[in-house]
């Protein structure tokens, strides 16, 4: 069996370490040790039986030891020969006990149970078979949970843009509202809402399927923070928040459209939780290998209890009115450009997002 990737694959759960704990199933190990336990079972019935000649014979009826009679010979015989076959027996089971259980696991499994488990007991390939076994399961049902979460999520996301769309749709058909251009604006806008929902899921699922498609090219990044801090401007100047960029320069090849979709999600962020009157910055630094990019608000931070699960899907805060996929996705951006992304708060001066991303050497 392979070695794990070095790198976290981007379909790892959240707070799992990488790579994973424990013994692996090796099948060439076990295969070998199957193979030597057989060997070994044959050498010994070989000695037994040669041993057997020699020591004892039969004569006229009678065991014979030597030149003098043994009266004890064939109890003698008839103990060894059980003892192996009790020896055999028991090693059988330490093997095919294990075995049982790990097969009643499956069952398990095939029947749509993800809670199945199995002891991690018997020769160390046996444990390390039922150690795989409890992983893959544990897997499934982590799997199994995000799948019936998604589900529920995206019907409560798309059930009140829906009840709205309707409602005026049914409103204007029935003659109690007029199909003028503000009704419609909203009735647009509630699509919209719908749509940029699917698109957030779509690109969520291609990032941590390994699918997604990066169109890089050389961009300086200065250049991209300062823009999507023009687009900024006018929501910030509504709360008289001012949006700042601080950094030299720096070209590496990117996918622009995907790296700002990571500015736009964070700046977003940041705006929602600063105060008016606040400030966020934008700050570009250059490493040897990498460049770092920080998101920093004048806002409370993040709650503690928060803070390690921010680039989990469907997290927000209560008075957001997003998917709770904003940071989630932007996340699986940057890891797909070889990138890291992080939060953490800043003693009196609110949260501060930073991602990293390997810098372009041939550039």
């Amino acid at each position: 069996m392979s070695s794990p990737p070095r790198t976290k694959p981007p379909w790892w759960p959240e707070g799992e370490a990488w790579p994973p704990r424990g013994r692996r199933f090796e099948r060439h190990r076990y295969g070998r040790r199957i193979l030597f336990g057989l060997l070994a079972l044959m050498v010994v019935v070989a000695l037994f039986g040669a041993l057997s000649a020699i020591l004892f014979s039969h004569h006229d009826g009678g065991w014979q030891r030597g030149d003098r009679p043994w009266p004890f010979g064939g109890f003698f015989f008839v103990l060894l020969l059980a003892f192996l076959a009790f020896g055999a027996t028991r090693a059988a089971r330490r093997f095919t006990g294990p075995m049982d259980n790990v097969a009643a696991g499956l069952d398990q499994l095939a029947t749509g149970d993800y809670s199945a488990r199995v002891d991690a007991n018997g020769p160390p390939p046996m444990r390390s078979l039922a150690e795989s076994f409890n992983l893959t399961a544990a897997r499934l049902q982590g799997a199994e949970e995000q799948r019936r979460a998604l589900v529920a999520d995206v019907a409560h996301e798309v059930r009140n843009p829906l009840a709205v769309i309707r409602g005026n749709v049914e409103g204007m058909l029935d003659g109690l509202y007029a199909a003028d251009r503000a009704r419609l604006s909203g009735v647009l806008e509630e699509v919209n809402v719908i749509a940029r929902l699917i698109d957030d899921l779509s690109t969520l699922s291609s990032a941590e399927a390994g699918v997604l498609v990066l169109h890089r090219e050389p961009t300086d990044l200065r250049s991209l923070l300062r823009d999507v801090a023009a687009a900024s401007g006018a929501r910030a100047a509504l709360h008289s928040q001012t949006v700042a960029v601080e950094g030299e320069s720096v070209i590496t090849a990117i996918d622009p459209a995907r790296l700002r979709q990571v500015l736009e999600n964070l700046l977003a962020n940041a705006l929602r939780h600063t105060p008016a009157g606040g400030r966020i910055t934008l700050t570009l630094q250059q490493g040897p290998a990498v460049v770092t990019i920080s998101v920093a608000d004048t806002g409370p931070g993040i709650p503690p209890d928060q803070l390690p699960h921010v680039f989990e899907r469907y997290r927000k805060a209560p008075d957001s009115t997003g998917s709770g996929l904003g940071l989630a996705i932007a996340k699986r951006l940057v890891e797909a450009h070889g990138g890291a992304i992080s939060a953490r708060n800043e003693p009196g001066a609110g949260a501060t997002f930073s991602f990293t991303l390997p810098l372009d050497q041939d550039g």
